[in-house]
């Protein structure tokens, strides 16, 4: 009998988690912020600017929709090879606000909107609002272990906690897609 949970069980987790009043914790008295608020310039078109990085975010996970105040729906969950795919996809449609060069971020990029300040989710809320927690977050950097490319697992970020994992890349993550880079 395994002990893992189910996808189901998975799926119906991050559905819930903003239901049943999780709510984000911070500790500005004894952590400093990472990412503040001042460090993001709201572009008015679903997009944050990093000034500290010069990379541009979306806003919203993908499967999410910004209504210019906020990101509805429900973020879909995707392998690591359709996250890239995701990205084509917004790139050859429409793109984004203007913008046909998206992609999924690097672990080092990904890191960088981490928000240590905070838990569940660790990220800067104001800048990326109704961000679900616990979830993942696709890299598009494969894990490199033992100084071989490993091809069945890639970096992630764990929302909750603000900590890069790895995990195989037919595992479902959620994504955030960035343009320009570090």
């Amino acid at each position: 009998m395994s002990r893992q949970p189910s996808k189901l069980m998975l799926c119906l987790l991050a559905i819930l988690s903003p239901i049943i009043g999780q709510a984000q914790t911070c500790d500005p008295a004894t952590i400093a912020s990472t990412t503040p608020t001042s460090q993001f310039t709201d572009n008015g078109d679903g997009t944050v600017t990093d000034n500290k990085t010069g990379l541009m975010w979306k806003r919203c996970s993908e499967g999410q929709t910004w209504n210019n105040n906020t990101c509805t729906g429900i973020a879909a969950g995707y392998t690591w090879q359709n996250a890239l795919k995701r990205a084509q996809v917004v790139n050859n449609g429409a793109g984004f606000a203007g913008k046909k060069d998206w992609r999924v971020p690097n672990i080092k990029e990904l890191r960088s909107i981490v928000e240590r300040q905070c838990k569940a989710p660790a990220i800067n809320l104001t800048a990326f609002p109704n961000t679900l927690s616990p979830t993942l977050f696709w890299s598009s950097s494969p894990t490199v272990l033992y100084g071989d490319n490993d091809t069945k697992t890639a970096w992630v970020i764990y929302s909750d906690d603000g900590h890069g994992r790895w995990i195989n890349k037919t595992n479902r993550a959620l994504v955030r897609l960035v343009r320009g880079g570090l």
